[in-house]
């Protein structure tokens, strides 16, 4: 099947050599253009398939799931093949792009019927998982950034490009703060120099992103200033607030010339580089962003909080959402402005749905006109940006209309471009088809020339009408007809009935069952007359269409700024939306230490919840004197975490610009948020849970700030009791004692002996999550409230979990044996910031068991032997009671 499908519409210069040596015409221009995109995977246009061979073959086929064959290469050795039909490139191409590779696609650039000896080739699209334009590779809710790396002696660049819409940013700082960019903005794809490619993979062992090494010497500072200056066509990069960023403006310079090696060649769309300011915006670390569930849920089944406030309703406005979560501001301005356009538009429903309604039709412009400028959109995405353009206007005049100042500033910001939505209609039909070599694609009188091929081409036709009446007429043939395919173009078809009256001068061109069909000199003539016309037609029709996309690409700036727009008001309309859907308030912003919220909501877990249900709400306060830490007590399950996370998400909420679940938030603005919330190990490096639950906390405890929010959850959980106990105590000591510091803390802990330090420091309040204990269950009532709690029905989990009676049982009877104990020893020393870790341990069931056996023995009347087993037995049991209990 392969061999008959490759034979079809395939030149026969391509298909003798094809099947010959290795070193055929054909293979050499293969190895060619191969060399050329080395370690990219080659589509070789042959035919009607697109074609890879050796070991691109086999890479292909075992990531597409297509057969893999071998063709004989004559004398020479067979060689590995793999292809599909060129039609199914759409459905091929993203998952070799997804699978991490770069791939050059590699068309036919004549048509082979006009072709003497071997077709000409040529690479027109290379593709890498950060350099798209390809709709299928792209997702329209999500960026798809190219980002490069640069490290120095003194810090670390990094600058990210999405090539699909334009936007080219750069930042330096230190590693930590790099990596905290690379988690926020994922990068499809990361390019570094080749002598620092080992290190940039050490540094992210858990970025699964493609990697690419340029040669060192793209990453000069010379020739970074160099090629950026080239390209912005400035004397300095002092305009674009860079020029302290020596190591940033390395790894942007170095992003252009992978654009350059990979052929994109129309980049006018890029036409800024912007400065990442790191004091603009929250940190947050990567493990903080996972923890919280920001942009992609933890589990399978889970959900992140983007899912809840992403209510847009256009690409461009989705993917500004993800942006604002992921970089909330720090600058209480700033906030106060996005807060008052939310607002506005809650208080302004009639508004609200209006520009909803006006925002449907809005098409992806971020992306259009990058499309355009890069001369890869089709005619119906052209359309698609005069549609876009046509709705700016009543926009801007609901906008305006709104007697909403807030509103009202939104409006200048957009430009109904009335120049570019002219020509586009001017030129384009209405509603034209995708493809340029359809036909139909240019208006009448936009091109003479053209006006008088569409008359020739539509007189020929008609002119075709006419000899069949005149041949039905001269013959006597009623039934003659005149008809066309593409194999022999246009002919008279006559029945079996009526052979006899064919002329003698007719042409027999085929052999139907019941038909014989001819050709004449007259109708050969027209034939050419009307196959010429339409040819020349498609011709005019896409240097015209060329000419229309140089014409927009000229106005790339205005539409840019049209689409930054349209995405800014898209997040607002879907931030009110979601606040009003879900009863939020807004939050109060202000330079206080103190976060104050009553009744809060976790936003996701409330949205869940089914529409009988009622999230529980809480009160959190914290600030710098009397409630700066807070050691939150609860049993298993009663919603320790869920508090935890859904303070920080409520201040992150805030600081995005967004009103928040609660009936009241009061807000001091935090410059960090770190979590060690939930367990995680490096089994790879070795690390336990434990080993990576102390790194993380020791990265907190060196990168605090004054307004830094900190959610500790279980810390120390993962060693002895006492281990564990000592080391969450001391942490809390050392918060709160910092000689400079005063961070906001919430503490999660199973340790209720940890609760007694809040008698010692003065910052320290014991609050708990409240059960309602019944003789045979617990009801877990999910109300923060004031005080400690002495147990974690664990047990009580244990059963609902569907743990085996027996084994709950027996738990049960260890643990009342074991409180007994504990109660009815002496009261031990509660440890204070100058005794913690040195009050003795209370004795644990192993030890109990040791202790009941020496009870039951009597040296007196044991034999030699008796006394030997029973060493050995006693030996055998304080092996558990010298085990840590956890």
């Amino acid at each position: 099947m392969k061999e008959s499908i490759l034979s079809v519409s395939k030149p026969k210069a391509d298909q003798s050599r094809i099947s010959e040596a290795a070193g055929t015409p054909l293979m050499q221009q293969y190895r060619q253009i191969q060399s050329q995109h080395p370690g990219a995977l080659l589509l070789f246009r042959v035919g009607d398939f697109y074609e890879m061979f050796g070991k691109d073959a086999v890479l292909a086929s075992r990531i597409l799931d297509i057969v893999l064959t071998k063709r004989s290469n004559g004398a020479a050795a067979s060689v590995d093949l793999a292809g599909f039909p060129h039609h199914a490139l759409e459905i091929y191409l993203p998952k070799l792009v997804k699978a991490g590779y770069r791939v050059a696609v590699c068309d036919q650039l004549e048509d082979p019927k006009q072709a003497k000896g071997i077709v000409k080739r040529g690479v027109t699209e290379l593709v890498t998982p950060g350099l798209a334009f390809n709709d299928h590779v792209l997702s329209q809710q999500h960026n798809n950034y190219l980002g490069s790396l640069y490290y120095s002696a003194h810090e670390v660049g990094v600058a990210f490009l999405d090539v699909s819409t334009g936007e080219f940013l750069t930042a330096q700082g230190s590693i930590s703060y790099v990596l905290q960019l690379i988690q926020n903005f994922q990068p499809s794809e990361i390019i570094c120099s080749k002598s620092q490619q080992q290190t940039v993979r050490e540094w992210m062992p858990h970025q699964t992103c493609s990697h690419h090494a340029l040669e060192n010497w793209v990453y000069r500072p010379d020739y970074a200033h160099t090629t950026l200056q080239a390209h912005f066509g400035t004397l300095s990069l002092k305009g674009f607030g860079i020029e302290k960023l020596p190591e940033g403006i390395v790894a942007a310079g170095a992003v252009l010339r992978y654009l350059q090696e990979n052929q994109y060649t129309h980049l006018q769309h890029i036409t800024r580089l912007t400065r990442i300011e790191e004091k603009e915006y929250v940190w947050l670390d990567a493990f903080t962003a996972r923890s919280l569930e920001l942009l992609q849920p933890q589990h399978e089944a889970g959900v992140a909080l983007i899912t809840v406030l992403d209510k847009t309703l256009t690409p461009m406005g989705s993917r500004l959402m993800k942006k604002r979560l992921a970089l909330p501001l720090r600058k209480i301005e700033a906030i106060q402005q996005r807060l008052d356009v939310v607002e506005a538009l809650v208080e302004t429903p009639e508004v609200l749905d209006t520009l909803r309604t006006l925002l449907e039709p809005v098409g992806d412009v971020e992306r259009l006109i990058s499309k355009i400028v890069a001369r890869r959109a089709n005619p119906k995405e052209v359309w698609v940006l005069h549609r876009t353009l046509q709705q700016i206007k009543p926009l801007k005049a609901s906008l305006q209309e709104s007697q909403q100042a807030a509103l009202d500033r939104l409006s200048d910001g957009l430009d109904p471009c009335s120049a570019v939505a002219e020509m586009i209609s001017c030129t384009l039909q209405e509603d034209p088809p995708a493809l340029t070599h359809q036909g139909g694609l240019i208006r009448d009188g936009i091109d003479p020339e053209l006006d008088e091929l569409r008359r020739l081409a539509r007189d020929g036709r008609d002119h075709l009408v006419q000899i069949q009446q005149e041949e039905r007429q001269r013959t006597g043939i009623s039934s003659l007809k005149v008809g066309y395919n593409k194999v022999f173009g246009y002919y008279l078809e006559v029945t079996d009935t009526h052979k006899a009256k064919v002329p003698t001068a007719w042409i027999r061109k085929q052999t139907l069952t019941h038909a014989e069909r001819y050709v004449t000199q007259e109708l050969k003539e027209y034939e050419e007359k009307i196959l010429n016309a339409q040819e020349k037609i498609v011709a005019v029709e896409q240097r015209r269409y060329q000419e229309l996309l140089d014409r927009i690409a000229a106005h790339v700036a205005r539409v840019q700024q049209n689409s930054h727009m349209l995405a800014q008001i898209d997040c607002y309309l879907s931030l009110a939306q979601t606040a009003r859907s879900n009863h939020y308030t807004r939050p109060v912003l202000s330079d206080e230490h103190v976060i104050d919220i009553r009744d809060g909501r976790h936003p996701v877990i409330e949205a869940e919840l089914s529409p009988d249900a009622c999230y529980v709400p809480s009160d959190v306060r914290l600030d710098d004197h009397t409630q700066q830490i807070l050691i939150i007590t609860g049993p298993n399950m009663a919603g320790k975490s869920a508090l935890l996370r859904q303070t920080a998400l409520i201040v992150l909420m805030a600081q995005m610009g967004s009103f928040v679940p609660a009936s009241h938030a009061r807000i001091g603005a935090v410059d960090k948020v770190f979590t060690r919330v939930g367990a995680s190990d490096n089994l790879a490096k070795g690390e336990s849970t434990f080993m990576v639950e102390m790194t993380e906390t020791a990265s907190i405890l060196h990168n605090l700030s004054p307004r830094s929010l900190i959610l500790m959850d279980e810390i120390g959980r993962g060693t002895s009791t006492y281990d564990g106990l000592s080391i969450a105590w001391s942490i809390v000591e050392y918060l709160h004692n910092h000689p400079t510091l005063r961070v906001k803390t919430l503490f999660a802990t199973h340790y209720h002996e940890l609760s007694q330090i809040a008698a010692q420091l003065s910052g320290v309040q014991n609050f708990r999550i409240s059960v309602a204990e019944t003789e045979e269950n617990v009801l877990f009532l999910r109300k923060l409230e004031p005080g400690s709690s002495a147990r974690s029905f664990g047990i009580h989990v244990a059963r609902i979990a569907g743990m085996p009676a027996e084994v709950v049982a027996r738990a049960t009877v260890l643990l009342q044996q074991w409180e007994g104990v504990k109660n009815s020893k002496s009261a031990q020393t509660t440890p204070t910031t100058s005794t913690l870790g040195t009050h003795s341990q209370p004795d644990d069931p192993g030890t109990l068991r040791v202790r009941a056996a020496l009870e039951e023995m009597d040296p007196n009347h044991m034999t030699p032997v008796q006394a030997l087993h029973a060493l050995i037995e006693l030996k055998e049991l304080s092996r558990s009671a010298l085990q840590p209990v956890s």
